[in-house]
């Protein structure tokens, strides 16, 4: 083999060697979002293969079930890119020691994966044998240690999901959070229940964005339950927030809900830009506000359902619609966009998604039956 071409696969080894531990460190142990071509390119691929792959499912229970697969496909394809491209990248370390690409092949593979069946000769063929074996051990490494936080985390967010199913129905949805909190305490004063229900979310706002934006295939992973998602959960609990301070502005908890829509305004934001998602910025919303998906007529709905169960709304549906309209420019648009693009469940106040579907109101129990006497 020509000498300048050895030397300069040598160099493109080099480079291709640097640029995958680059792209596996910023992945698996800088505590922040870092991005890499290769894991944005194989999210776009995978993600791109999914879309195809269901465009003739029209049932979402089927197209839940399939699209479970995508998040955890997407980790195992990770690893298995970053080995291939740290094989090719050492065998062409290893070309001027061989001066065969196959025989480069076989020394990179043996060594990287620790197998010892081949053993390059020379100085540094074996100096670069050394350097893939522990380059193999560290990859794997990092990443059976990333998959127990990865899967603590989710299960952390989903406890929180879990828990408001009771309250919000499945898919979730932010009236009816209100109306059930109400009903559930007799009629009277649900203030303290829903500023409790506030605060647990405002902290579980703050920890999935911290997990979700720095473990970014978190985003994908979809809920045990067919009709629960994460994001429809968080969404729906920012609508109640904004409902409860449009309709009912002088009752509680008025704090509790302002904080923890400004920290869910934070968190759907960054998601979005953590997807590549173009959605505008909070300064830009303030400055030029645009109408939101949600029609006057949906919000009377909601309101005349709160009046049915005696929530203590104090202001007409004219009045408290600038308001909630005002809370709900600030995640709007970036709610929906996460949600066509994470293919959420058709919850209503949600938006359309990728494929035809209509919104699903959440599910309600029937009542129990009271029993009767002997």
């Amino acid at each position: 083999m020509h000498d300048a071409l050895v030397w300069a696969g040598f160099a493109a080894g080099v480079c291709l060697i640097v640029g995958t531990s680059m792209s596996i460190v910023g992945a698996l142990v800088v505590p922040r979002r870092v991005d890499s071509w290769v894991t944005g390119a194989l999210d776009a691929l995978l993600d791109r293969a999914f879309l195809l792959a269901l465009r003739g499912v029209r049932s979402y229970r089927r197209r839940d079930r399939i699209l479970g697969w995508q998040s955890p496909l997407t980790l195992v394809a990770r690893l298995a890119v970053w080995m291939a491209l740290l094989v090719l990248g050492f065998a062409l370390v290893m070309l001027p020691d061989t001066d065969d690409l196959g025989a480069a092949l076989e020394d990179a593979g043996s060594s990287l994966f620790t197998l010892g069946f081949a053993v390059p000769h020379g100085g540094g063929g074996q100096f670069a044998a050394y350097l893939a074996g522990f380059a193999g051990i560290a990859v794997i490494g990092l990443q059976v240690g990333y998959l127990p936080t990865v899967y603590a985390a989710f299960n952390r967010r989903e406890t929180e999901v879990t828990l408001l199913v009771a309250r919000a129905g499945t898919p979730a949805w932010g009236p009816e959070i209100l109306v059930r909190t109400h009903w559930g305490t007799g009629g009277g004063d649900s203030g303290p229940v829903l500023g409790d229900l506030f605060v647990r979310w405002e902290r579980w706002t703050a920890e999935v964005a911290e997990s979700h934006t720095t473990y970014t295939g978190l985003l994908r992973l979809r809920s045990p339950r067919t009709y629960s998602h994460w994001l429809t959960s968080l969404i729906a609990v920012m609508d109640a927030a904004a409902l409860h301070l449009a309709l009912a502005p002088g009752a509680d908890p008025k704090i509790t809900a302002r904080l923890m829509l400004r920290m869910g305004f934070e968190t759907l934001a960054d998601m979005a830009r953590a997807m590549k998602l173009t959605v505008p910025d909070l300064a830009e919303i303030s400055v030029d506000p645009t109408p939101i998906s949600i029609t006057f007529d949906d919000f009377a709905r909601a309101a005349e359902s709160l009046r049915s169960v005696g929530y203590p709304v104090t202001e007409t549906d004219e009045d408290a619609w600038p308001h909630f309209v005002g809370w709900r420019q600030n995640y709007d648009r970036t709610a929906l966009a996460l949600c066509r693009e994470l293919d959420a469940p058709p919850a209503m106040w949600t938006g359309p998604r990728r494929w035809p579907s209509q919104p699903i109101p959440p599910r309600r129990p029937k009542p129990g039956q009271p029993r009767q006497p002997k």
